[in-house]
């Protein structure tokens, strides 16, 4: 009896690989950011990634090969397969080899371990879905666009060759580690001691490479002193058995006709169900144009037909690329955003992509950045403390690859508008004091009281916010770099500002924030700009206050300072020990400059020395006005 395919099967099937896609895409995303390495102590090496066969197109060596570079005697060998012809069978495991080297990607990214695999693309092909795909997740797209900063992830051409990083690691001979590390990606099924098991070693030794890694998809480097024989099915040491004649072949046509009647319900009952989403949507627009104002109507014209939008699978990539951060803050939508900022008005623009909204009755500074921004808010997660700038919320418009980070409303702008504009009110010494110190405890915070350290990188006047009070809190963090003592060959900040070390060589380390904060020091003195409209740095010209007897030194301070200051009666003393502290500061050795701990102490004298004289009258170094 032949029985004829339900016409809703094709429908069912099309829906179910949906709802499992999403299901996938739900689960923890892997690191995007790779596995860090120090050029210096990194050695490469041979070594394996397990690769599971997956039909239709990666069930036999060849293909496979072609996909990782090498021959298929050079998979078949590792991966006890006899029979290099063989057909493979659906999740079969297979050791691929791979050369792992240490490379440089740029300050978001830093040095991270990888072997550059080049793929030619093919029409329908994307960064992410070639990751998560035909490389399961052994990489990730983000990684693949810092590998490849050029390439425009939403215009490369087929035939267009990328390389994409395969995750590895090598084994570090001086810790007296295993010979192989395998590089290994976490499955739905698994968790340390199945996988532990399978291998034939302990969990504790996976946990003491990897720490306590064990999301879904999250890659594992596998301890290993020789690579061990991986049990195959039988099926894939024979070539596949021949297909049999055809016996029936009324009833295999009649099969055949009735399985393309089905496909073809099954998609017109897709085509019917696509026309009427796409005419619920346009009516739902069409009533929310006649019901909006003109500005709602610009917002829904942004949010519903904007150019350019990017495709679901990349809304939940980006989704779970800030998981993480979802408990710990508000998630604004765009709508939200729209409303607060007119439409992203030039009326409430700040300064450069900052913009100021209200929210519900409060106001914010919302910062528009372009995708990535989880670097600044794994940073922001692991500080709080009062010279900071406090980030509320967030929000992502995947439309754009956008990144909006919701900050609290800091009311007096920032210190570079006080010190370098037409204000005015001039700061006085005693706000200047107060301001120094404040943001020396904020980097003090960062970097002695977050692990790891944090270095913000870009300490400048503009990045100096000043509340109600007067009082400074850092922020920006969008160049920051947890962990130091690193070596980037990307250079960024602002010119004026940067530390010698980090421009020459690339350095990172805390020491280039007490540099720049040297230099917002001389700012505070002197209220002259970093770099002049000829181009030459104001650090430049601390070499005049050390020469000559302690007369002439004060003689040319004052020449130097702030006019403004010259009006005010306040001991000469005080500013004599802040243009020590930043002079320290500006040494061009970094170990020699001060810490944070020294810097807030001094600091501390300075406003002691001012108290000083606001309570017992003047001393003889006091300026008075002119």
């Amino acid at each position: 009896m032949i029985t004829k395919p339900m016409f809703g099967f094709p429908l069912l099937f099309f829906l179910s690989l949906i709802f499992n896609q999403n299901i996938c895409y739900a689960q923890e995303p892997p690191s995007i950011s790779g596995y860090t390495c120090n050029p210096n102590q990194f050695d490469p090496c041979q070594t394996y990634v397990l690769y599971r066969a997956r039909g239709p197109e990666f069930l036999d060596l060849a293909s496979i090969g072609d996909l990782f570079s090498v021959s298929r005697l050079m998979i078949a060998n590792p991966s006890n397969i006899s029979n290099p012809n063989t057909t493979l069978v659906n999740d079969q495991p297979l050791f691929v080899p791979i050369t792992c080297s240490c490379h440089n990607i740029n300050t978001t990214f830093g040095s991270i371990s990888y072997a550059g695999l080049n793929y030619s693309f093919n029409s329908g092909d994307t960064m992410y879905g070639i990751s998560t795909g035909k490389f399961q997740n052994l990489t990730t797209f983000q990684s693949v666009e810092a590998v490849n900063p050029t390439v425009v992830p939403t215009n490369i051409d087929i035939g267009q060759s990328i390389k994409f990083p395969i995750f590895c690691k090598c084994p570090n001979r001086t810790q007296n580690q295993p010979r192989l590390l395998i590089t290994y990606v976490i499955q739905p099924s698994d968790n340390i001691s199945s996988i532990a098991s399978r291998f034939g070693i302990t969990p504790q030794s996976i946990r003491q490479i990897n720490g306590n890694t064990s999301k879904i998809l999250d890659t594992l480097f596998i301890p290993l002193s020789n690579l061990p024989n991986l049990t195959q099915p039988a099926a894939s040491n024979t070539p596949p058995l021949p297909s049999p004649p055809p016996q029936t072949p009324v009833i295999q046509e009649n099969d055949r006709k009735w399985t393309v009647i089905g496909l073809a319900i099954g998609l017109g009952v897709c085509g019917l169900l696509l026309i009427l989403v796409v005419g619920l949507f346009y009516r739902e627009k069409s009533v929310k144009k006649e019901k909006y104002s003109d500005v709602e109507r610009q917002k829904s014209l942004y949010l519903g037909s904007k150019k350019g939008s990017l495709d679901k699978d990349v809304e939940v990539n980006l989704m779970a690329d800030v998981s993480e951060c979802l408990d710990k803050y508000k998630m604004y939508k765009m709508e939200q955003l729209w409303e607060a900022t007119d439409g992203f008005d030039e009326g409430c623009l700040i300064q450069g992509s900052v913009y100021k909204g209200t929210i519900d009755g409060e106001v914010f500074a919302i910062k528009k950045m372009k995708w990535n921004a989880r670097e600044e808010l794994k940073i922001l997660q692991k500080v709080n403390h009062g010279n900071l700038v406090k980030l509320e919320g967030f929000c992502i418009d995947p439309k754009e690859a956008n990144c909006y980070l919701v900050y609290e409303y800091v009311e007096n702008g920032s210190l570079h508008s006080w010190l370098h504009s037409e204000k005015p009110e001039k700061l006085s010494w005693k706000t200047r004091l107060r301001i120094a110190t404040d943001v020396a405890n904020g980097l003090l915070y960062i970097h002695e009281h977050t692990r790891p350290r944090v270095v913000h990188k870009d300490i400048k006047s503009s990045n100096i916010l000043l509340d109600s009070n007067m009082r400074a809190k850092v922020a920006n963090f969008g160049l920051a770099k947890s962990g130091c003592n690193a070596i980037t060959m990307h250079i960024v900040g602002t010119q004026g500002y940067i530390a010698p070390e980090y421009l020459a060589d690339g350095i990172v380390s805390t020491k280039m924030d007490v540099f720049s904060f040297g230099v917002v020091l001389l700012e505070l003195v002197s209220g002259k700009e970093a770099i002049d409209d000829e181009g030459k740095v104001l650090w430049a010209k601390i070499g005049d206050f050390s020469e000559g007897s302690e007369e002439r030194k004060v003689r040319k301070l004052q020449e130097w300072m702030d006019e403004s200051l010259l009006r005010e009666e306040f001991t000469m003393e005080s500013v004599v020990n802040v243009m020590s502290v930043a002079i320290s500061c500006l040494n061009k050795d970094p170990s020699r400059r001060p810490g944070m701990i020294e810097i807030v102490y001094a600091l501390s004298k300075s406003i002691d020395l001012f108290s000083d004289v606001s309570e017992e009258g003047l001393s003889p170094r006091q300026v008075t006005a002119r």
